[in-house]
């Protein structure tokens, strides 16, 4: 399969609110993408479309099936956690885990109790009355133990503090990912998973402005920590983003040449975040640019 995840043209709107304008989506398997936005810039509702909860128009091909037409058959391949604390509070973790083991046939039992073997969390307490950090490690152990091709994680840690959200990414990566799963991961919590990302993708107002392999955007982008006497050189080469820290001009280019830019000071990869960042403050720009001109008479 050349992509686990293929789509083409997604459009979704609520009233007169276009949540989806235009998607393309081309995920390759073994690959852990994070698609990156602000709220409201149309996250969920993708995911949403790729695990066929909502319609959309376009093309769209999830691990070989149309998710709108095989959602049923869809599931058997996919895992999705929109948040780690959605699990029936009714239940213990014990019945949690019948329950899985007689609905799910890629279900591993011996595995879901090995991982929770390592956790306090007792096999006899009602989900309910377990703290949130108890819950997502079950979410977890759960999940791990369904030999899923493709897992969906929606805002996986939000509400978690910050040991719990470590501890989330580290089991994700160590106990999880095998080369071989696809891992598409919504945030906008960019420096928690950039550690993990083999792939970007950045919306924003239900358009895709970015899509990049982390190798790629390493090639192509690059930060220079400007030097004091440098700053009228390192403007002229006009760069994409610009910003002071701590009194230091930092600018970032898109396609300029590395030994160009290594006269003009310290050089670098960017943070994703200050990618995201730029990419997203250069497309409200065009945006004002192109209202500006359409007023023009």
């Amino acid at each position: 399969m050349e992509h686990v995840v293929a789509a083409r043209g997604l459009e979704k709107s609520y009233g007169r609110l276009k949540a989806l304008d235009g998607v393309d989506l081309a995920i390759a398997p073994g690959s852990i993408s994070g698609l990156i936005g602000p709220n409201g810039a149309g996250k969920t509702t993708t995911l949403k479309a790729l695990l066929g909860l909502i319609d959309v128009r376009g093309e769209l091909a999830v691990a070989g099936r149309d998710p709108r037409a095989a959602r049923h058959r869809l599931m058997e391949e996919v895992c999705f956690i929109a948040d780690v604390g959605i699990l029936p509070g009714w239940m213990t973790s014990r019945q949690l885990l019948d329950h899985v083991e007689a609905v799910h046939f890629r279900f591993d039992r011996g595995r879901a109790e090995k991982l929770l073997a390592t956790t306090d969390i007792p096999a006899n307490k009602r989900i309910r009355a377990l703290s949130k950090g108890m819950v997502t490690q079950l979410h977890l152990s759960v999940v791990m133990a369904i030999d899923a091709s493709l897992l969906v994680l929606d805002e996986p840690t939000l509400g978690l503090d910050i040991m719990y959200r470590k501890t989330f990414y580290d089991r994700l990566l160590n106990d999880y990912y095998d080369g071989r799963r696809t891992i598409v991961i919504s945030t906008h919590q960019v420096e928690e998973i950039e550690h993990l990302l083999t792939h970007l993708l950045f919306i924003d107002k239900g358009k895709i402005v970015l899509d990049q392999s982390l190798q790629e955007m390493a090639e192509q982008y690059v930060e220079v920590a400007v030097a004091p006497d440098e700053r009228e050189r390192a403007l002229a080469l006009q760069p994409i983003h610009q910003r002071e820290l701590l009194g230091q001009l930092v600018c970032l280019y898109d396609g300029v040449a590395k030994p160009q830019l290594e006269a003009l000071g310290e050089t670098r990869t960017p943070a994703v975040a200050d990618l995201f960042v730029a990419k997203l403050a250069g497309a409200k720009n065009a945006q004002a640019r192109t209202r500006n001109e359409g007023g023009e008479t």
